[in-house]
C-alpha cells in the first residue's frame, strides 16, 4: 500500500477566523484613526446617521435643500450609526459600521469564491479582499459606506441562492431572500446592478451544475422564478417610500458632471484615481482573468459578469456605459462598478495565488503579499495625497454663530467649504439651500443647471456660477441671510449681487455676508414630504430586515454528512497529488 503524500502547510486553507483576526489587524488602526472622515462621503453619511438619531420615525430633513426626504436614499447603514450613537458617538459609530461592513466581506467573498474555486484558493480570494485597493479606495478616500455595506450581504446571499436553485430547501431560500433584502436596504443601486453582475452568473452556474444535483431544467427555472418573484415583492415593501418617491419625483435635473466619467486616456489624473490606485496590484493579474475564465467553461459566467463591469469602470474611456446605463450614466459614479469587478476577480485572484504557492511556495508567499500590502497601502495613502478638500478646517465656529442670537431663524449657505457643509448640518439646526444628495434637491434654482453643491460653485464653471447666482437672487423667497465665505474669490459676485460683509471667524479666514430686509425662513412648498405612515415603513422595515436576516442566519444548515465527507476527501486527493508532482 502506497504511503500518501503529507500536506505541505501552504496547501492548506486558511481559516475564516484567521482570515477575520486579519482583517480587523489591519482596519482597526485604520478605522480608530478616523481616517473615512477626510473621504468625500463620510459626513454625509453621518449627516443622514444624524437626523435618524433624533428622528427615527420622520424621514423629512429640513436641513438641506429647505427641506427633503431620506427616503430617496435607502437608510440601513446610517440607522446603524443612528443605534450606536447613544453609546460610542456619531464618528466612532460610522468606524463600527464600515468594520462590520469590512468582515462581512472576508466572509461573503470566502462563500463567493467557494462556488468557483478550491476551499484553499476561495480562503486566498478572502485573504485578498482585505487589502483590495478598491475596498480601501472606498472606505478611505471615497466614503460610500453604503456601497461597502450593501455588497458583502449580497455576496453572503449569493451562495444561499445558488443552494436553492441546484438542491431546493426552504433554509437557503429563507436565508438567501433575508440578505438580498437587508443588502437592498443598504443600498439600492448594488442590488439593481449586482443582479446583471453577480446573480446571474452564479444562475448560470447552477445551471451547468444542475446534472451534478439532479435537478431537473424545469425545477432550475421555477426555483429561480419563485426566488426573484418573492424577493420582488419583499424589496417592494421594504423600500415602498422609497419607490414611491423615486416614481412622483424622479431626477430629471440638469446631469452633473463627475470625474469617474472621464477618458481616462485623455485624462490621465482621473485614471489615476480611479483605475490605477482602486485596482492596484490587481492589474497583474487581468490577463490570467481572461485566459483561464475563457479557457474554463465553469468560470466564463464570472468572467462574463467581471468583464461587463470593468468596461463600465473605465467611465468614458470606452463607449460601454452609455451603451448600457442610457441616462443613468449622467446620474452614477463609476467607481461603484470597479468596485464591483475587483470582487468579482476575487475568485480568479485566489485561484492565481494558489497556482502560484503551489509552484513556487515561499517565494510566491512573500511576493503575493508585497503587493497585496502596497495595494493597500496606496489606497489608504491615497486619501492624504488627493484628500477630498484641499485643506483640513473646523467648521464648529460656524455652527456656534449660527446658534446664537436667532441666526438660525434664517437660511444659509456656505461658499469654499467642500463636504464640510455635512458636518456643518450636523452641528446646527440652522436650514440650508445647499447638501450633498443630488437626487434631494428638488429646488428649481439647483435643478435647472449641471452645478453640484453651491458651495462648490466654481468647480461647475459657469453652470454652478448661475445656480448661485439665481439663489442669491432669490434670497428672499427662501430666507437666505447668510453666506459664510471661505473661498474669496466669490466676494465680487456677492458684493456686486447686494451682499455686505458683517462679522468674520476663524481669524478672518472665514466672512459673514448679509442681505438687508430678509424675512425669516418659512417652510416651502414641498408636496415631496412623506406621510406619517410612510415614516413608520421607513424606521421599522429596512432596519428590521437586518434583524431578520441575523436571525435566519441562526437556523442550522441541513445535515449533509456524507457529501461533506465526500467533498473533503476529494480535495485531500487533490492537494495530495498536485503537491506530490510539484515536489517530486
Amino acid at each position: 500500500m502506497e504511503k500518501p503524500q503529507p500536506i505541505h502547510p501552504l496547501s492548506r486553507p486558511i481559516p475564516l477566523s484567521v482570515l477575520l483576526m486579519v482583517a480587523v489587524a489591519v482596519h482597526l488602526p485604520l478605522l480608530l484613526m478616523e481616517l473615512p472622515l477626510k473621504s468625500y462621503d463620510a459626513n454625509f453619511h453621518i449627516f443622514f446617521a444624524s437626523h435618524y438619531l433624533h428622528h427615527w420615525f420622520n424621514p423629512w430633513n429640513s436641513k438641506w435643500y429647505a427641506g427633503f426626504s431620506q427616503t430617496t436614499y435607502p437608510p440601513l447603514p446610517q440607522q446603524w450609526i443612528a443605534v450606536l450613537a447613544p453609546a460610542i458617538g456619531l464618528n466612532l459609530g460610522y468606524m463600527a459600521v464600515q468594520l462590520a461592513a469590512i468582515l462581512l466581506l472576508v466572509v461573503g467573498a470566502y462563500r463567493f469564491a467557494r462556488l468557483w474555486v478550491s476551499p484553499r484558493a476561495a480562503s486566498l480570494a478572502a485573504l485578498a479582499c482585505i487589502f483590495l485597493g478598491s475596498e480601501s479606495f472606498l472606505v478611505y478616500s471615497a466614503g460610500q459606506l453604503a456601497t461597502t455595506a450593501a455588497a458583502p450581504l449580497y455576496l453572503n446571499a449569493l451562495p444561499f441562492m445558488y443552494e436553492w436553485v441546484r438542491r431546493g430547501g426552504w433554509r437557503s431560500f429563507v436565508k438567501a431572500a433575508a440578505l438580498f433584502t437587508a443588502a437592498a436596504a443598504a443600498h439600492h443601486a448594488t442590488l439593481l446592478f449586482g443582479s446583471f453582475f453577480f446573480a446571474l452568473p452564479v444562475l448560470a452556474l447552477a445551471f451547468f451544475d444542475r446534472e451534478g444535483g439532479r435537478v431537473s431544467t424545469k425545477a432550475f427555472w421555477t426555483r429561480s422564478i419563485a426566488i426573484v418573484v418573492v424577493e420582488s415583492a419583499l424589496i417592494a415593501v421594504v423600500l415602498l417610500p422609497f419607490w414611491i418617491a423615486l416614481i412622483h419625483y424622479p431626477v430629471t435635473q440638469t446631469p452633473i458632471p463627475h470625474p469617474s466619467r472621464a477618458n481616462y486616456i485623455l485624462s490621465p489624473q482621473w485614471g489615476l484615481n480611479y483605475f490605477i490606485v482602486p485596482y492596484g496590484a490587481l492589474i497583474l493579474a487581468l490577463p490570467f482573468i481572461f485566459i483561464r475564465g475563457s479557457m474554463d467553461a465553469r468560470l466564463r459566467p464570472l468572467l462574463f459578469g467581471f468583464w461587463v463591469a470593468f468596461l463600465i469602470g473605465l467611465g468614458g474611456t470606452t463607449p460601454v456605459g452609455h451603451i448600457l446605463l442610457g441616462r443613468a450614466f449622467e446620474v452614477l459614479t463609476m467607481e461603484r462598478f470597479s468596485y464591483w469587478a475587483t470582487l468579482l476577480a476575487l475568485p480568479f485572484v485566489g485561484l492565481l495565488a494558489d497556482e502560484l504557492i503551489m509552484r513556487y511556495l515561499s517565494l510566491a508567499v512573500i511576493g503575493l503579499t508585497t503587493l497585496a500590502a502596497l495595494s493597500c497601502a496606496l489606497a489608504v495613502a491615497w486619501s492624504t495625497y488627493h484628500p477630498a478638500d484641499a485643506e483640513q478646517f473646523d467648521v464648529a465656529p460656524v455652527a456656534a454663530w449660527l446658534n446664537r442670537g436667532g441666526h438660525d431663524q434664517y437660511r444659509y449657505f456656505t461658499l469654499g467649504f467642500g463636504n464640510k457643509i455635512s458636518r456643518l448640518a450636523v452641528l446646527t439646526d440652522a436650514s440650508s439651500v445647499d447638501g450633498e444628495w443630488n437626487s434631494g434637491r428638488l429646488l428649481p434654482e439647483l435643478m435647472r443647471y449641471g452645478g453640484g453643491p453651491l458651495t462648490d460653485s466654481k468647480y461647475y464653471g459657469e453652470h454652478g456660477l448661475e445656480a448661485l447666482r439665481a439663489m442669491l437672487r432669490h434670497a428672499d423667497r427662501y430666507g437666505i441671510k447668510w453666506v459664510f465665505v471661505r473661498d474669496h474669490s466669490y466676494d465680487p459676485l456677492l458684493y456686486f449681487a447686494g451682499w455686505r460683509a458683517v462679522d468674520s471667524l476663524e481669524d478672518n479666514t472665514i466672512v459673514v455676508w448679509t442681505k438687508d430686509g430678509v424675512p425669516p425662513a418659512q417652510p416651502v412648498n414641498a408636496p415631496q414630504r412623506p406621510p406619517h405612515w410612510q415614516g413608520l415603513m421607513w424606521g421599522i422595515f429596512p432596519f428590521g430586515s437586518s434583524i431578520v436576516a441575523f436571525l435566519v442566519l441562526l437556523i442550522p444548515d441541513k445535515k449533509r454528512a456524507s457529501s461533506a465527507r465526500e467533498a473533503v476527501l476529494v480535495d485531500q486527493e487533490q492537494d495530495n497529488s498536485v503537491f506530490g508532482r510539484l515536489v517530486s
